[in-house]
């Protein structure tokens, strides 16, 4: 199995769009109404949407080839494209997502492992996430890797008011 990283620039707008839909009803629709999957995929991954977020210098996205074929992909956030006011000594992950065919083969992990990589390359001191608390795999592999939940926070799901988890990893800074 051959893993690639590739960072994302506005040509790969498509296929970040449909990666984005196909992996987000992939893990959610099953606890979710069909109305508000809707509601939420159009707003969230609409075609202008991903291309103002693209064009966010403070934020990145990473596409995750297996063999060639794309498997998941990373959205992190810095400074004030974070989606919640943590500071600029804090890093966000705002997304890693693997399809289902993809998923238990250490891609999450190695995503992550960019992202911090990212993180500790512009001297962040902390970095974060925020996850669905009904996403008890994301949860528990979050954990694994070091993080603790360190507060909450609204998400929308349509019209549906979720709560996400805020999970939180402490860097450590070498002087």
């Amino acid at each position: 199995m051959t893993t690639t990283i590739k960072k994302c620039t506005l040509e790969d707008l498509p296929d970040l769009q449909k990666i984005s839909y196909e992996t987000f009803d992939e893990t959610f629709k099953h606890q979710n109404s069909p109305e508000n999957m809707k509601a939420y995929l159009e707003r969230a991954f609409d075609f202008k949407q991903l291309e103002k977020e693209l064009l966010t210098t403070a934020s990145q996205f990473f596409f995750v080839y297996v063999n060639n074929e794309l498997a998941g992909y990373l959205k992190v956030n810095m400074e004030d494209a974070q989606s919640e006011e943590m500071g600029d000594e804090s890093f966000e992950i705002e997304r890693i997502y693997i399809k289902s065919a993809f998923q238990k083969h250490g891609l999450g992990k190695y995503l992550l492992h960019k992202a911090l990589e990212i993180a500790a390359e512009n001297n962040k001191k902390k970095i974060w996430l925020g996850v669905w608390e009904k996403n008890e795999n994301a949860i528990a592999f979050y954990e694994k890797m070091g993080f603790v939940q360190t507060g909450a926070h609204s998400f929308y799901m349509g019209d549906e008011e979720q709560i996400d988890f805020i999970m939180t990893k402490t860097l450590i800074q070498f002087v």
